[in-house]
Order: structure tokens, then sequence, then C-alpha cells
């Protein structure tokens, strides 16, 4: 049985700092140096940067669970009438099992509660998998975006919508 369980306090802020750390490394190994994947982790998903985002910029996370077993996370923000789908990560171990097609019914269920009209995310233009899974959730490119994160790193990405 698929759940998910919002990530409200200190403790669990803390787990997910750690399981995206552990989920980084296997999702983007091949794709991104480590050295910018370390850049990455620290800026966007350590302890202060998750707590930031959650009490500060209207984001919401929850821990994906399979069970009474956390097998990932995805991150939402509503902005702009729209669902910006942040983060959705699943452990290597868990892919394969119609996880996430049932976080993505999670999510478009989320977005309708909101009346929202589409959502939208961003990818890595490497990231083959990712983009292959997108799609065949009805997801469509709109186009492409290089964002300077810093440090010498760019995020070279394709950005996706989906109406609802």
């Amino acid at each position: 049985m698929i759940n998910f369980i919002k990530i409200n306090n200190d403790s669990d802020i803390q787990k997910l700092a750690v399981l995206a750390n552990q989920i980084w490394h296997e999702a983007f190994s091949g794709i991104l140096t480590v050295e910018q994947i370390n850049y990455m982790l620290e800026k966007f998903q350590s302890f202060e940067a998750l707590k930031n985002v959650i009490e500060k910029k209207g984001y919401e996370y929850f821990f994906i669970c399979d069970g009474d077993e956390i097998v990932g996370y995805t991150g939402l923000q509503e902005t702009g009438g729209k669902l910006f789908l942040s983060k959705l990560y699943i452990s290597k171990q868990s892919r394969g099992k119609k996880i996430a097609s049932r976080t993505f019914d999670f999510i478009e269920e989320f977005a309708e509660k909101r009346n929202l009209k589409s959502i939208w995310l961003t990818v890595n233009r490497n990231n083959t998998h990712a983009i292959e899974v997108y799609k065949a959730e009805g997801f469509e490119i709109v186009r492409e975006q290089k964002t300077d994160i810093g440090n010498g790193f760019v995020m070279d990405d394709f950005v996706f919508d989906k109406n609802l």
C-alpha cells in the first residue's frame, strides 16, 4: 500500500535531507559530477535549505511510503495558479513497482483539490529515464532553460507542463 506522509517537523526534515542525499547520488550518477551533486544537495536539499523553503516559500514535502517503509519523496509548491512539482524521487530498489504512477495520482489529486489548472516541473536534459516517465504520464516539454546555480555549475533542463 502506497501512502504519503506530510513532512512537517524538524525530525522529518532531517530524515528527508538524509534520504535526498542517498537518492540523489543514485539518480544523478553518470548525469552530473559528484561535485555538482554534492553542491546541489547542500544548496537545495540540506536540512537548512529544506526548512527554509517549507517555512518561507510555501513548499510542501511528502514522504512516499510503501507500507511502513519510506521509499522516496515529493516536493510541491503552489505558484501562479499552477502546481510546481519541485521534486519526485524514488529509491533505486523501489523503482519499477508502479510507485511513481501512484505518486502522480496523488499529485494530480493534490492539484485538483486546490483548483489548479496544470502541473509543471523541470528535468535535467540528460536524465532520459525521468524524461520518458514524465512523457508517459502526459507531461509535454514546453521549453528549455539553463540556470546558473553558482560555483561554476549550471542546471540544463527541460521544462514540462501537464494541463489538468
